[in-house]
């Protein structure tokens, strides 16, 4: 398996051979997860720190479980009590952690930019576990996951991608994962909630939905991100619901065999009916998080091979 990075920051320095090398290993991970035995040694006598400057629930858990069955050493930082609170810049958090020689560190910020800064002050390998509206790498490689087993491909697929694209990390690393692996992709919502530049993304941009969703053969909704909001891109939840909420009667535009994803959490009666949300015959949300364990202990698993052969250069 190659796979030829020290780091997991983005989907955009991957290669499709790598993305595709991480989605076999993963495969392997998703037979390993469903046994009764989950221990293995990939990662024995490595230290694994969590620091996630936002509140997760999925990411962190699934960044911790990967690597406790991987046979890592586990630390989760609680980031709202640590010194950054006490005005300690993220440079000098990084140098004290570096001085404890972990060997991995998984890191979620609000700021886009501030993991691939803390990967350049640190001797360790750094997993981006999503950073500002800029990339949420693992959760695109999880959903690329999802998308291959159901559909046995992950090339030239119709795939739409559909809510707030503007905020959203999680449509940035699925755009450029997509893009490398030659599907073709639609992104709906209102104009408000699309990026200034899309044109040069190459996609198809709607803003009907029954439009947009016409014949394609994934559907993926995303969370409206109010956190990142500033003003009125919406007019209510009510009518972004009536307008761009997937219900059956929207999703009946897309194939018979379309499949629906998720990244959660989910607002129902928001982005999504929660009827369809739960109906096992067309989301795979529930897949997405079964997929998430795998995809991140791959990743871990390759990066702790490098750092393995690469010893006195992470030593120094």
């Amino acid at each position: 398996m190659r796979f030829d990075h020290r780091h997991l920051l983005g989907i955009e320095p991957l290669r499709p051979d790598e993305i595709t090398t991480i989605l076999d290993l993963s495969d392997q991970y998703v037979d390993f997860n469903r046994r009764r035995d989950k221990h293995a040694n990939a990662l024995a006598g490595l230290t694994q720190i969590n620091m996630f400057f936002e509140n997760s629930t999925r990411t962190q858990a699934s960044f911790e479980l990967a690597g406790k069955r991987l046979g890592a050493d586990v630390m989760n930082m609680a980031m709202q009590a640590s010194s950054i609170k006490k005005g300690e810049t993220l440079i000098d958090t990084a140098m004290t952690l570096n001085a404890m020689h972990p060997d991995l560190l998984v890191v979620r910020h609000p700021h886009s930019g501030a993991v691939d800064l803390l990967a350049q002050k640190v001797n360790c390998a750094v997993l981006n576990a999503g950073d500002g509206r800029h990339e949420h790498p693992t959760q695109a490689l999880l959903d690329a996951l999802t998308i291959r087993r159901a559909k046995g491909r992950l090339h030239r697929l119709s795939i739409a991608i559909c809510g707030d694209i503007a905020h959203s990390r999680v449509a940035r690393s699925n755009l450029l994962l997509l893009h490398k692996m030659e599907n073709r992709i639609r992104l709906i919502g209102p104009p408000t909630l699309m990026p200034s530049g899309i044109d040069a993304f190459g996609v198809e941009v709607f803003d009907d939905m029954r439009e947009g969703l016409k014949d394609v053969d994934v559907v993926m909704m995303l969370r409206l991100q109010k956190e990142r909001m500033d003003g009125g891109f919406i007019p209510s939840e009510r009518e972004y619901y009536h307008r761009y909420g997937l219900d059956a009667e929207k999703l009946g535009h897309a194939k018979e065999d379309a499949i629906v994803m998720h990244p959660g959490p989910m607002n129902r009666g928001v982005e999504i009916d929660g009827t369809l949300a739960d109906d096992i015959n067309r989301s795979v949300i529930q897949d997405q998080v079964e997929m998430g364990v795998a995809v991140r202990m791959a990743s871990m698993d390759l990066l702790a091979r490098n750092l393995r052969a690469r010893p006195s250069e992470v030593m120094t």
